[in-house]
């Protein structure tokens, strides 16, 4: 019988004397015993001081189940199964495929996974997601169909999408169509039926993997080949994704937010002109910038900066966008320099954020695992309010390596990763997470509300 945490810490000496023993801080042992679980790479520090076998660990039940998803014969498949996932170490998740069939070119991706309970429909079709197959660590997905309302842009923009359970008959009053049927007119497969528990825990202890999910028509896997290609995939660093989603042509938007029982809204009386730079631009904050009183002018991630200043904006936005920002900067970073000298106040958010903290001199990295889901805790310095935010990232800006002039305004209090940056002297400022998204539900809102009251401030000083 497993040991639980609480138990294991009480055999090593307490909290103190198990976090000397392990080499480890008290805050991840209070992590542990928050997750009734311990991270495998401590697993043989444990056996060690406990002399005790791998069956005794908290959370060795889903280690064994991550170790049991061995490749059978060749071409061959377990009973009922008609899909899987093949990451590049060889795993094979076996499940059951839904949506579109994947055909002779099965996707491939980064496997990451996300934690919201609500919003699948939003969290498809965001396209920061590009790239990437999702797994759903909230077991009920599809249960409320989907809408033409719930969409954050006009195609999805995974490449997949992993579930614990099979997809369920709609039963939601705004649901015009199954999760299952809207994946096939896309053209998406997706995989129930795997133990996402597992999959998750490998993600979280060793990184998200690249992975191949196969739905074939014809119930046949070549095995090799998918093992081949997932780990032949290079991984998103050094990938520049935003050209992939971004608009083809510039275009103006006035949509406003959803209100019961209205619905959206349209904005007939702007005060303010934003050139909105698509990067992978989600609906919804074009739609936040519209009922903050902003006429939207949205332009692709090429754009020059001639081609934004041409329109006479008040202020201009860096939107959300996949990828590596590294590589996006070499294209995006000279434009937002020349934007940055005309004073003219700038806000980002996601990929934008780092495209401007790239822009000021920073640096950013790629994250172990990631922040992905609508339950993240932020903390604003200035006032000490904690804001709970939903988020979607693999990369993170250095703070460390911000120049004189720029401060962190915001910190991740799950892991201390900066969440947002402000110059001192400019109306320039970004954060990392999405503050058009509802999970607080408006604790982020007020960001609009200062990019506004920037331009207003810009508006004042003109002569």
């Amino acid at each position: 019988m497993a040991l639980d945490v609480k138990e294991i810490i009480a055999r090593l000496g307490g909290p103190e004397a198990a976090a000397r023993r392990l080499g480890v801080s008290t805050e991840a042992l209070r992590k542990w015993r928050s997750a009734q679980a311990i991270p495998s790479r401590h697993w043989p520090a444990l056996i060690a001081a406990l002399g005790v076998d791998l069956a005794a660990l908290p959370g060795a039940e889903a280690a064994r189940a991550a170790q049991s998803h061995a490749a059978p014969a060749p071409g061959s498949a377990p009973p009922g199964a008609t899909a899987c996932l093949v990451l590049a170490d060889g795993s094979v998740f076996w499940g059951r495929g839904f949506g579109a069939f994947t055909g002779a070119a099965p996707p491939v991706g980064e496997v990451c996974f996300n934690t919201s309970m609500t919003g699948y429909q939003e969290v498809l079709t965001d396209p920061s997601y590009a790239g990437q197959i999702i797994t759903f660590t909230f077991p009920h997905i599809g249960n409320v169909g989907t809408n033409v309302e719930d969409v954050e842009a006009n195609r999805i923009a995974a490449r997949g999408l992993v579930l614990k359970q099979d997809i369920t008959e709609p039963s939601n009053w705004r649901a015009v169509q199954a999760l299952d049927k809207w994946l096939i007119s896309e053209g998406v497969a997706g995989i129930a039926g795997v133990d996402t528990r597992a999959l998750t825990l490998r993600i979280r202890d060793a990184g998200a993997p690249s992975g191949v999910l196969c739905y074939p028509p014809d119930g046949r896997f070549d095995l090799a080949a998918l093992h081949a290609t997932a780990a032949a995939w290079p991984g998103l660093e050094g990938m520049d994704l935003a050209r992939e989603v971004t608009c083809r042509q510039s275009y103006s938007w006035d949509e406003t937010l959803w209100h019961w029982p209205e619905g959206f809204g349209r904005q007939e009386a702007p005060r303010f002109h934003v050139v909105a730079v698509d990067y992978g631009a989600k609906r919804n904050i074009l739609r936040c910038l519209a009922s903050s009183g902003c006429r939207v002018s949205v332009v692709p991630a090429t754009a020059s900066a001639e081609d934004i200043l041409r329109l006479k904006p008040d202020g201009v936005f860096l939107s959300n966008g996949p990828g590596d920002p590294a590589a996006t900067a070499e294209y995006a970073v000279p434009v937002i320099r020349q934007i940055l000298d005309t004073g003219l106040p700038l806000f980002g958010i996601c990929l934008g954020h780092q495209l401007l903290a790239l822009a000021l001199g920073a640096r950013t990295y790629k994250m172990a695992r990631g922040h992905r889901g609508a339950n993240q805790p932020v903390q604003e310095l200035s006032s000490g309010h904690v804001e709970i935010t939903s988020q979607n990232h693999g990369f993170a800006v250095d703070p460390d390596t911000l120049p004189s002039g720029v401060k962190v305004t915001h910190v991740s209090l799950f892991d201390g990763s900066n969440e947002g940056i402000a110059c001192i002297d400019r109306p320039v400022f970004s954060v990392q997470y999405h503050p058009e998204a509802s999970p607080g539900p408006t604790d982020s809102r007020y960001l609009f509300d200062r990019f506004v009251a920037f331009m207003e401030a810009a508006h004042g000083a003109r002569p």
